[in-house]
């Protein structure tokens, strides 16, 4: 089995094939050591996926609970504030990114894990398929795996351009983190959003002395992502104050910032002879629904139990995508209704 995508999707479809026997070639384009990102729930489904993983009594050593959500004006006084069991669900746990996906590569049985190679193209041999990897090697599998995310390669070789199947919500998004002790001190427990016209931006404090950010803003479909975003980060919310300049202040290179456009996928296949896609390559559910990592865990587990059964390939990848293709629906409607009043 190869799997192209070394985040969520990707080791947990790693995690349940290691158990079911199978020899599995992980791959990841991106280098070793990533920032922890922005903040994840596993809830509803997910929470399910990783009580089965056995893995919930580590996560709760990385997990947090934000005590309210606190929305400011842009002068920094207390609009609103909303205690945690109002906006608590049922079934939920949070943490970083990357401590999720720490947790999940960690728990690995050893396997083949690659960092810094993934997918170029891709050749059917009939009952088998020779990837040809970014290094120039060639592997060979009876099942590949694009878990490489909302802009997946393996999505373009399998369905061409991504212009048919991305829906975009009409935001932009950024996150990153940073540590400092005494600003974590100071947010108390809480996330702190400072709202203006077409704009939010603030920040929480996670474990340890790290405080990550959320900045949100409103942006037609198809504007293009900047080059620079801390430039962009600046420019859109530097006339915001209270803790906003400081946040601005403290972001970090480029590379270290997660900015994208606030956006869907929407696939009438998720797979094709020998090939499928798992995660935000099939079913980006985008940030308004607080549901993306929960069902990449969920979709994970779905391709496994289906791949599991005695049928062949092609009948396991059609159970799987019938098996969830519904419940990914239904969130994605209920972001695309929230997409209005998300930001003022």
């Amino acid at each position: 089995m190869l799997i192209n995508g070394a985040g969520i999707a990707g080791l947990a479809l790693a995690w349940w094939l290691e158990r079911d026997g199978h020899d599995v070639v992980l791959l990841e384009r991106a280098e070793p050591g990533r920032a922890a990102g922005y903040m994840v729930d596993c809830q509803g489904d997910g929470y399910d996926a990783v009580d089965r993983m056995g893995l919930l009594p580590r996560l709760r050593r990385h997990a947090f609970t934000l005590s309210a959500l606190v929305y400011h004006d842009p002068g920094g006084a207390v609009r609103e504030v909303l205690p945690s069991d109002e906006v608590a669900a049922e079934r939920l746990i949070s943490l970083m990114r990357g401590d999720l996906e720490g947790a999940l590569r960690d728990d690995l049985r050893g396997g083949d894990l690659r960092f810094g190679v993934g997918v170029d193209r891709l050749d059917d041999e009939g009952d088998r398929l020779a990837a040809v990897l970014t290094d120039g090697s060639v592997e060979r599998a009876d099942l590949l795996v694009g878990a490489d995310g909302f802009r997946s390669h393996v999505r373009g070789l399998l369905f061409g351009s991504a212009r048919h199947c991305v829906r975009e919500l009409g935001f932009h998004a950024a996150a990153y983190s940073f540590t400092d002790a005494g600003l974590a001190r100071s947010l108390d427990g809480a996330m702190h959003l400072v709202d203006a016209p077409g704009l939010q931006a603030g920040g929480y404090p996670v474990t340890g002395d790290d405080v990550s950010t959320l900045f949100i803003h409103r942006a037609p479909p198809a504007t293009p992502r900047p080059e620079d975003p801390r430039r962009e980060l600046r420019a859109r919310y530097g006339h915001l104050g209270w803790l906003v300049p400081e946040l601005l202040d403290r972001c970090p290179p480029p590379a270290a910032v997660h900015y994208d456009a606030v956006a869907q996928i929407e696939l009438p296949a998720w797979h094709r002879g020998r090939a499928v896609l798992v995660g935000d390559a099939c079913q980006a559910m985008s940030l308004l629904s607080g549901q993306g990592a929960g069902m990449a865990l969920a979709g994970a587990a779905a391709l496994a139990d289906e791949l599991r059964r005695d049928v062949p390939v092609g009948t396991a990848l059609a159970r799987y995508e019938r098996r969830l293709r519904p419940r990914v629906r239904e969130l994605q409607a209920e972001a695309r209704a929230t997409a209005e009043e998300f930001v003022p």
